[in-house]
């Protein structure tokens, strides 16, 4: 598939990239993102939830009346969970959410979102957002000449770039990610990816010539 490259103000340079088939042309493995977003999820829980059970109570360390010649019930603690202001029977205790993912099947996971994307012709190719300050401005106007605007926007850069990030901090649709570092969960939960030409050919160097990948994790 190739593709138009535009410049940084979202004009059509002339000019045409092709996309690696191996990452941007295989058949999206469903599977593989949905465990790969079901990681990163839950990852992102604290797993600090919790509750007193009868051991956390305060009190209760005497028997509040004795056994019998009262004519009520039995009891050894306040803190029993039958009481008001008692444990908490079988509560949620912390434990973490972390979950692992092999990597083949993390690569496959994040080759497939790039697939999904490009058959739905939602990626375009710029050469780079070479911005010495902060420029919200022009990447509005790049946006809107890529007919962009309103949309749920993606910007994959070469390398980590401080003035691109800082230009869509106000635009509450786009976000940035380095093109090597996006996970499947960022190219899934964005509708148009917008990729610098450098990020381009570090993707494909990174995720590219994985075809075993597919078979074994199929």
């Amino acid at each position: 598939m190739k593709l138009m490259v535009h410049d940084h103000a979202g004009n059509a340079t002339g000019r045409e990239v092709e996309l690696n088939d191996s990452v941007f042309g295989i058949e999206p493995h469903d599977h593989a993102m949905y465990l790969a977003v079901k990681v990163q999820l839950a990852r992102q829980r604290q797993g600090t939830h919790a509750s007193r059970n009868r051991s956390l109570v305060q009190g209760g360390g005497r028997k509040p009346w004795r056994q019998k010649g009262r004519g009520t019930a039995r009891a050894g603690t306040i803190r029993s969970p039958l009481w008001r202001h008692g444990g908490t029977i079988f509560g949620p205790t912390p434990h973490p959410y972390k979950m692992e993912l092999p990597k083949k099947v993390n690569r496959l996971a994040r080759r497939s979102a790039l697939s999904a994307r490009a058959q739905e012709e939602a990626i375009r190719i710029v050469e780079n957002f070479s911005y010495d300050a902060p420029a919200t401005k022009k990447l509005m106007t790049a946006l809107d000449a890529l007919k962009l605007a309103g949309e749920k926007v993606l910007i994959l850069t070469d390398g980590y770039s401080p003035n691109v990030l800082r230009s869509a901090q106000n635009l509450a649709k786009c976000s940035v990610r380095v093109g090597t570092e996006a996970s499947t969960y960022d190219l899934l939960n964005h509708r148009v990816l917008l990729i610098e030409e450098g990020a381009l050919a570090s993707i494909t160097e990174v995720l590219g010539g994985t075809e075993r990948a597919t078979e074994e994790a199929a």
